[in-house]
């Protein structure tokens, strides 16, 4: 079965064609990073409106790398939930339009399961496992028992990780993407600079979930409270210092969660999994096998929704013509549906 995958839930406008769910044969990425730069952050109207300009081209490259033609695609998956509801509304009418004049079924795709579906373009990976999401708007424990079964045990409670991340780089001018700046600084700092504070979340409903605003604000408003003796504030090791905090809060919930769960398989997917320390973090975990992306496959692209529309289709869980953009999910916090 050959899928097209639509992926506009944000600044990235892709498309993919994978087969049967594993094999991807073409990957496009038109990327909005130079665009959106002068503001530190993606600009939603822009974001929208560039989506418009690209996707018909993009989806066209896509077929061109693919060497197929349109009308061998067997099924579009597109994604649906959650992101910037006019960048979602973008590709959801391309897809539909599309479906309807090749007459082909179409799935809605949930970008955050998408996510954790990455690392399995790459591997053979056996259910149940353990399910890390990091990116810039979530941040997400849980035991992941189908492609489409997820049970969540805990979430950020404010910020996501990926989120501290771009509002303490664009606070410090480090660079944007922020993620990337930070990394790269961080290479070249201390992690022991600056003892930032770690947020005290582990009884109860909440003994999964992580926090990030009181961490950010120690970076960004307290900075002088927390600087270890004989260290300077360099950009550097202000880098290097939050990122070690923020990647070892995830990183001690993640590790309660294989002890509590007994499940020694850990998959991580989302942008922060770029990191540099968070990847050699998760790989470090003791008696655990560890899965994670492929760079490319971290950010958004439209392969993961491809790979993961496969399944839907194949199943016959498609989309009617009314199916809609949605912004948010529920509330994680009771299951994820």
């Amino acid at each position: 079965m050959y899928v097209l995958g639509i992926e506009s839930s944000c600044d990235e406008c892709a498309a993919s064609i994978v087969k049967d769910g594993k094999t991807v044969l073409s990957n496009v990425i038109a990327t909005q990073i130079e665009l959106h730069k002068p503001w530190q952050g993606v600009v939603p109207e822009i974001a929208s409106r560039l989506h418009t300009r690209w996707i018909r081209s993009v989806v066209e490259e896509a077929l061109t790398e693919a060497d197929i033609d349109k009308k061998d695609i067997d099924g579009i998956a597109v994604t649906n939930r959650p992101g910037l509801v006019g960048s979602l509304l973008v590709g959801l009418s391309f897809a539909k339009g599309l479906a309807w004049s090749l007459d082909v079924p179409f799935a809605g795709v949930d970008h955050i399961r998408a996510h954790l579906y990455a690392p399995h373009l790459e591997n053979d990976i056996a259910y149940p496992y353990l399910g890390l999401l990091v990116s810039g708007g979530h941040s997400v424990i849980a035991v992941v028992k189908g492609f489409d079964d997820i049970q969540v045990l805990g979430t950020t409670i404010d910020d996501a990780c990926g989120e501290a991340f771009d509002k303490i780089a664009k606070h410090y001018e480090l660079g944007y993407p922020g993620g990337l700046a930070i990394d790269r600084l961080a290479q070249k700092g201390d992690p022991r600079a600056f003892r930032f504070p770690s947020p005290n979340l582990h009884k109860g409903d909440h003994q999964y979930d992580v926090s990030y605003s009181g961490l950010k604000t120690a970076v960004i408003n307290q900075l002088d409270q927390f600087i270890n003796p004989g260290y300077e504030p360099t950009k550097e090791n202000i880098a290097a210092s939050f990122q070690k905090r923020a990647v070892d809060i995830l990183v001690k919930k993640v590790k309660k969660a294989v002890t509590d769960t007994g499940i020694k398989r850990v998959v991580a997917g989302g942008g922060v999994t770029a990191n540099s320390y968070m990847r050699s973090s998760l790989a470090a975990i003791r008696d655990v096998e560890c899965y994670y992306p492929s760079l490319e496959y971290c950010t958004d692209n439209a392969a993961m929704i491809a790979g993961i529309g496969y399944h839907y289709l194949k199943e016959g869980a498609v989309s009617g013509w009314d199916e809609n953009a949605r912004a948010r999910v529920p509330s994680f916090k009771r299951g994820y549906p």
